[in-house]
């Protein structure tokens, strides 16, 4: 029933998503404030960058190196800066990157930006944990804006992002990544063992009636 109400809805939800993100909008988590500019992934629309900001909030992040793959806003690095980690942030949408510029700046942090298409610029770094909030509708994106919620009709950034994290994964590090009940979990989970990946459920939360995952990822 949620998916059909979804679906009769969803038009005059895009128009008036489109409508209200046409200007820059303020995110707020805690004390900590950031402005989402047009064509960046809106967390206030969505309860995934909340539950992950919970859920990273109490991990033992002071000295620990951190990338957020895919930052959006930047409100997550923010977060793990100010928990005293040392941040990278990596995003293809340069509007995003030059906003958490402005944003990183009005928290008082410091935060390592990067222009990477996932871990194409990230080549000799390692880290301590990895934070993925990834798009997940079936459909290829026809622009910058639509990279943020459409992984391709043959789901080929989870291809990609599956192919190139191996590397990145010890024993010893952290890689989560929030999904939800919307999304093809099957077919994600598949394409993770695919590459010798496993995704354990770690927690789970209910939010309107939909069903939010948080999955650790590491080597099979």
């Amino acid at each position: 029933m949620r998916k059909l109400i979804q679906k009769i809805v969803s038009p005059f939800l895009k128009k008036a998503s489109a409508l209200y993100l046409s200007k820059p909008r303020k995110y707020h988590y805690k004390n900590i404030t950031v402005q989402v500019v047009p064509t960046v992934f809106p967390p206030f629309i969505t309860i995934s960058t909340k539950l992950l900001l919970q859920f990273i909030e109490p991990q033992p992040l002071a000295n620990k190196t951190f990338l957020e793959l895919g930052c959006g806003c930047g409100i997550i690095s923010i977060l793990a800066a100010t928990k005293g980690a040392v941040v990278t942030a990596t995003d293809i949408n340069t509007a995003a990157l030059e906003a958490l510029r402005q944003n990183s700046c009005r928290n008082a942090v410091s935060i390592n930006i990067l222009h990477s298409d996932l871990f194409q610029n990230l080549k000799d770094h390692a880290f301590d944990y990895i934070v993925i909030n990834p798009p997940y509708y079936p459909k290829t994106p026809q622009n910058i804006a639509e990279n943020a919620w459409y992984c391709g009709e043959n789901f080929d950034y989870f291809e990609q992002l599956f192919a190139q994290l191996k590397p990145y994964l010890t024993p010893a590090n952290k890689t989560y990544m929030i999904l939800s009940e919307d999304c093809e979990l099957d077919t994600i989970t598949k394409i993770a063992a695919g590459n010798s990946l496993r995704m354990q459920c770690i927690h789970t939360e209910k939010v309107f009636k939909e069903e939010n995952y948080i999955f650790e990822i590491d080597r099979q």
